[in-house]
């Protein structure tokens, strides 16, 4: 069975990717270093690793059926779904173990609507989803820390330590939005009933939101990521496919 898709054609890696063929290739070695192309027992892949990779992402960013994407590539819907299975781990972003001394970081937490309700709960968005604490440097902003998903239901104050994100970040300065309260994050000062805030306030809170803004903007460019709005995939599944889009919003941002 011939597909349509393949990464030997390099005018299909950018529009499921982002990424350009070069730093696409890139990935791709290191995956192969990682051992995603190691001979395994029993019936060998039908697709070269740069197919696979290719096909993962196509997943991601259309949130496609298997019984629809495993036809573009020439395989069947079972090869399609085990390639997901197995490569998609293997795409995580890894969390950055050291910060510099003078780094600022940004946290926020997105929902996802996850359809396997064993790891999902109604959430504010009216849907059942996962609740993500996503950490991004403040001046690069690339993604350093995705938390373990929790049910959406679970306030950010309470995700944020339960996730493991404070844990990855240790002391390194993070701001936030207003909703983490006694978490020691650097929020906006607020206002007290009948009182004003002083002009000094209302200054850094103006400033606080400027930065604090570039979070949504990561959060903008993920969700174009079809997956992240409407996830599919069982038990791990939302997680890796948050953190191996995270590593292509990075690789994509690095150039």
């Amino acid at each position: 069975m011939a597909g349509v898709l393949t990464a030997s054609e390099p005018s299909w890696i950018a529009p499921f990717t982002g990424l350009s063929p070069r730093a696409f290739g890139k990935l791709v070695t290191v995956l192969r270093r990682e051992g995603a192309d190691a001979v395994r027992k029993g019936r060998p892949w039908g697709l070269p690793l740069e197919d696979r990779a290719l096909l993962v992402a196509a997943y991601w960013r259309t949130n496609l059926t298997m019984r629809q994407l495993a036809p573009l590539f020439g395989v069947s819907k079972s090869a399609a779904d085990r390639i997901i299975d197995h490569l998609g781990p293997m795409l995580a972003l890894q969390p950055r173990k050291r910060f510099a001394k003078d780094a600022v970081l940004i946290v926020d937490g997105t929902l996802v609507p996850t359809r396997d309700h064993t790891v999902a709960e109604p959430s504010k968005n009216y849907r059942y989803s996962t609740n993500h604490q996503v950490v991004i440097d403040a001046d690069t902003r690339l993604v350093v820390v995705v938390g373990r998903p929790l049910a959406g239901n679970r306030n950010d104050c309470k995700a944020w330590e339960e996730s493991g994100a404070k844990a990855a970040v240790g002391n390194t300065l993070t701001i936030s939005d207003g909703g983490y309260p006694g978490t020691g994050l650097v929020m906006p000062h607020r206002r007290r009933n009948g009182e004003d805030l002083p002009e000094w306030k209302q200054a850094h809170n103006t400033s606080h939101k400027q930065v604090r803004a570039r979070v949504e903007h990561v959060f903008a460019r993920m969700k174009t990521w079809k997956i992240l709005r409407d996830c599919r995939l069982k038990g791990d599944g939302v997680h890796h496919a948050m953190l191996g889009i995270a590593r292509m919003h990075n690789l994509a941002l690095a150039g």
